[in-house]
């Protein structure tokens, strides 16, 4: 089967099996989505999502966040590491929309990675998920640990694995590729001891075999040894 047919059926598969599949962190405007994004950085959907409840009260809107000190921003947004430096980004960012962009966020690429603290990935999410813009694909830990595992890809570079999805998968499907593969990597395909025996696409999936055999050498006492001989 070719790399593209086989894509094709993975992609048929995942949509059956993740037929709600979505961005997991909450927001009710472009600017929430864009700030939770930034704050995704190294920190979990759910903490986020637990942290940006208050955060989105108090800083509803650009202008709030902009006129925001850094010290307030740093204890609102603690829990999700790297506060100082994200706090920096937040209220530099919320100053350039306010001060370039009428507060409101932009809906171009460039636009949007011209901003403080926004990347590719960041404005693929914001693109991708408040403006239905297919721009990019995503390409998170997940995304980047699947597409090498299903053989989409050779490369490490989020950006180089992400041209390389962009050739395989239909541009109508580059967020909702994402979605899916993020979901999978979440709920089934894990970094660490993967559920192969449970996976829905293991029949498509060409490190299918390869985990299996790595799971079965580890169970047996000195197996490891003697496949390292």
């Amino acid at each position: 089967m070719r790399i593209k047919e086989r894509l094709q059926c993975i992609i048929n598969r995942l949509r059956e099996v993740y037929p709600t599949a979505h961005c997991e962190l909450n927001f009710e405007t472009p600017f929430q989505l864009l700030v939770a994004t930034i704050l995704s950085a190294q920190c979990t959907d759910k903490r986020v999502n637990i942290v940006t409840r208050d955060l989105f009260s108090q800083y509803p809107t650009a202008y709030e966040m902009a006129a925001a000190r850094q010290e307030e921003l740093e204890l609102a947004i603690r829990t999700t590491g790297f506060f100082r430096s994200k706090a920096k980004n937040l209220r530099a960012m919320a100053k350039d929309l306010v001060e370039k962009h009428q507060g409101e966020v932009p809906h171009g690429m460039q636009e949007l990675t011209q901003l403080a603290g926004v990347g590719r990935k960041t404005a693929n999410v914001v693109l991708g998920n408040a403006f239905s813009i297919e721009e990019g694909i995503v390409v998170d830990t997940h995304v980047a640990r699947l597409a090498k595992r299903f053989n989409l890809t050779k490369k490490d570079e989020p950006g180089k694995i992400e041209a390389d999805l962009m050739r395989l998968v239909p541009r109508s499907q580059w967020t909702n590729f994402s979605h899916w593969l993020i979901w999978h990597g979440r709920r089934r395909c894990y970094a660490r001891n993967p559920d192969c025996a449970n996976c829905e696409i293991g029949t498509l999936c060409p490190s299918y075999g390869k985990f299996t055999k790595t799971a079965r050498l580890k169970a047996v006492p000195g197996s490891r040894k003697k496949a390292i001989a």
